[in-house]
């Protein structure tokens, strides 16, 4: 009898009190620092502004690069303030952990772009189809279209280390036993 293997696809489910974006930072340093061909983005933490919050992104590999995803939109604005342009650059991230055959891809999020195909949707569907493991992080309003995303193919994480931990040692074993 065989062991399915482990999904390399996986998703931090958590709600507004447990934004994730320490964890994965800390998780992508930690790998990286252990020689694993780490690359994605993570999200710094928010700055606010007289306009809002300012969202950034970083590249995990190289702390300097960040890719601001916001715009001004005035203070009497109260719609969303993602920037599609600032997005575009940072999926540019995720295309050269594709060409590059990384590790391990980190996304930010699956969020409101992915959710509806749009923002990086064909950066994540390009890494699961290469069978590059993929770690993201979904809020509960997203998770059925993470789930129908990913055709079910994803397993669902609680925000915690050890968890990542375990899933990514399975994802190594499994690479192994495929070797």
């Amino acid at each position: 009898m065989t062991t399915p293997h482990p999904p390399a696809i996986a998703a931090i489910v958590h709600d507004s009190n447990s934004e994730p974006d320490a964890l994965l930072a800390a998780f992508a340093a930690r790998q990286l620092a252990a020689g694993h061909r780490v690359r994605g983005l993570v999200h710094l933490p928010h700055e606010p502004t007289a306009n809002g919050k300012r969202m950034v992104l970083m590249d995990v590999t190289d702390p300097l690069s960040r890719y601001p995803i916001s715009q001004a939109l005035g203070p009497a604005a109260c719609g969303c303030n993602l920037d599609p342009r600032g997005i575009a650059d940072a999926s540019g991230v995720l295309r050269r952990a594709l060409q590059e055959q990384a590790e391990l891809a980190i996304a930010n999020r699956f969020g409101t772009l992915e959710s509806t195909g749009q923002g990086m949707a064909d950066e994540l569907l390009a890494l699961m189809m290469a069978g590059i493991p993929l770690l993201t992080a979904v809020k509960p309003a997203y998770l059925e279209a993470w789930r129908e995303f990913t055709g079910g193919m994803a397993v669902e994480l609680s925000a915690d280390e050890a968890t990542l931990q375990q899933w990514w040692a399975a994802c190594l074993a499994n690479r192994e036993a495929a070797a």
